[in-house]
C-alpha cells in the first residue's frame, strides 16, 4: 500500500508522547489494537460458521467454499514480509488505520458480491490486511504500556483471537441464520469502521522503531530456535485449521444438531479459548515449549476422539471445550517463542510469526477441504489429530535431544 494512502488513512496526531499519556489512555490504546485484531480474526474465520449457507447460495461444495479460508492465509503469508518491508518508514499508527479501512471494504464487498468469485476477491483483501496488521500489532505492547505491564498487555491483545471465536463467529453465525450471511459481513464492515475511528482517537503516533530488512529475516531463519518454532507452528496450526474449518459440517453430519445448536457449540469453544489464552500466556512466559506441547496434545486428544464421542451432543461439547482451551493458548505460545528467539527485533519476529501462522492456516483449510470432499468431516478430524500428535512428538524429541529451548528474560530455560 503506498505510503501516501496509509498516511491519509490515519494522520499522526500532535500531542504527548506515549510515555506521557495517562495510564487509562494507554490501556484504551491497547484495547483499540485488541478490537482491531478481534475484527480481523472474526472476518477471517466467519466463513466457518456460515460455510453451509454460503455453499448453498453459490451452489459450491463445502471444499470449494473452504477456499474462503485458504485465500486469506496465503495472501497474509505473502503480505506480512512484503508490506512490512515496503512500509518500514511509515508511521505504524497510519498503517493500522489503513488496514482497518481495507478490511471494512473487503467485508462490504463480500456482503454485496453477486458471484462467488467476488467473495474470493474480497478474501484477498482480507489476507493483505491480516498479514500487514498482525505483523505490526503482535509486537506493539512494548510501545503502548510501561515495561512492567507488557506481559499483561500482550495477553489482552492476544485475547482477541479466542474472542473472535467466543463472540465474533457465534454472533456472526447467529446473524447469518436470522438475516442471511450477507448481513453478517455487512455488520462486520460497520464494526470495522467503528474500530478505525477509535484508533484515530486513542492511538498515539507510532513512528517505526526498527527497519525490517530482508537480511534481518534471513538471519532469524538461521537460528535453530526459530526453525523449531516454525516447525511446531506449522504442525499445530495445520492440524487445527485442517479440522476446525469443517467443524460446522461435522456437527451437522455426525452430531446431527440444528444450526442454532451449532452456534451454541461454537460459543462454548470460544469461551474455552479465552481461558486458554490467559492460562497459556502465563505458562508460555516461562516455558513456551511446554505450553505449546500441551496445547498440541489437547488438540490431538479432542480431534481424535470427536468421530466417536462427537456422535452425541454432550461428547461434542466437552471435546470442543478441550479443543478451545488448547487452541486459545497456541497463538500466544507461538508468538512468545518467536519473540524470545529474536530479542531486540519484535517487528521482525512478528513478521515470521504472522507469515508462518497464516501460510499454514491456508494449507490446513485447503488440505481439510480435500479430505472432506473425498472422504468425510469425521475423517478430517482424525487427520488433524494425527498431525497434532506429531507436534507433541517433535517437542518431546527436541527436549530429549537437548535441542534449543526458548527462554524469557528472568524466566527458566524450558527443558
Amino acid at each position: 500500500m503506498p505510503s501516501a494512502i496509509a498516511a491519509a488513512a490515519l494522520p499522526a496526531p500532535d500531542g504527548p508522547t506515549t510515555a506521557d499519556r495517562p495510564p487509562l489512555v494507554r490501556w484504551l490504546a491497547v484495547a483499540t489494537v485488541t478490537w482491531g485484531i478481534f475484527a480481523i480474526v472474526t472476518v477471517e474465520i466467519l466463513p466457518i460458521g456460515l460455510l453451509p449457507a454460503i455453499g448453498r447460495d453459490f451452489r459450491v461444495t463445502d471444499g470449494t467454499a473452504g477456499l474462503m479460508m485458504t485465500m486469506p492465509g496465503l495472501l497474509a503469508a505473502l503480505s506480512a514480509p512484503v508490506v512490512t518491508v515496503a512500509t518500514a518508514r511509515v508511521d505504524r499508527r497510519a498503517m493500522l488505520g489503513a488496514f482497518m479501512l481495507l478490511l471494512a471494504a473487503a467485508s462490504a464487498l463480500a456482503a454485496a458480491a453477486p458471484g462467488y468469485w467476488l467473495v474470493l476477491v474480497s478474501r484477498v483483501a482480507v489476507g493483505v490486511t491480516i498479514g500487514g496488521f498482525w505483523s505490526i500489532a503482535a509486537g506493539l505492547a512494548e510501545r503502548l504500556v510501561p515495561r512492567e505491564s507488557v506481559g499483561r498487555a500482550k495477553a489482552v491483545i492476544f485475547s482477541a483471537v479466542p474472542l473472535g471465536s467466543v463472540l465474533g463467529v457465534p454472533l456472526g453465525t447467529y446473524i447469518g441464520d436470522v438475516a442471511g450471511w450477507r448481513t453478517a459481513f455487512a455488520t462486520m464492515a460497520a464494526l470495522t469502521v467503528a474500530v478505525w475511528v477509535a484508533m484515530l482517537v486513542l492511538l498515539p503516533a507510532l513512528p517505526p522503531a526498527e527497519a525490517v530488512h530482508p537480511r534481518v529475516l534471513r538471519g532469524l531463519l538461521r537460528r535453530s530456535g526459530t526453525r523449531l518454532a516454525l516447525l511446531m507452528t506449522f504442525l499445530v496450526v495445520l492440524a487445527h485449521f485442517g479440522a476446525y474449518t469443517y467443524v460446522a459440517p461435522f456437527l451437522a453430519e455426525v452430531t446431527r444438531v440444528s444450526p442454532g445448536l451449532v452456534t451454541l457449540f461454537l460459543l462454548a469453544y470460544g469461551a474455552a479459548g479465552v481461558v486458554g489464552n490467559f492460562v497459556g500466556g502465563a505458562v508460555a512466559a516461562r516455558r513456551p515449549r511446554t505450553a505449546f506441547a500441551v496445547a498440541a496434545g489437547l488438540i490431538a486428544l479432542a480431534t481424535l476422539a470427536l468421530p466417536v464421542a462427537g456422535q452425541w451432543a454432550g461428547g461434542a461439547v466437552a471435546l470442543l471445550v478441550v479443543w478451545g482451551v488448547a487452541y486459545g493458548a497456541v497463538p500466544v505460545c507461538s508468538q512468545t517463542w518467536f519473540a524470545v528467539a529474536a530479542p531486540g527485533a519484535p517487528e521482525a519476529a512478528s513478521v515470521l510469526f504472522t507469515a508462518s501462522f497464516q501460510a499454514t492456516f491456508s494449507l490446513g483449510a485447503l488440505a481439510g477441504g480435500a479430505v472432506v470432499d473425498r472422504a468425510s468431516a469425521a475423517a478430517v478430524m482424525v487427520c488433524g489429530g494425527v498431525v497434532a500428535a506429531a507436534a507433541v512428538l517433535l517437542a518431546w524429541g527436541a527436549g530429549r535431544a537437548g535441542g534449543p529451548a526458548p527462554t524469557v528474560a528472568g524466566g527458566r530455560r524450558d527443558r
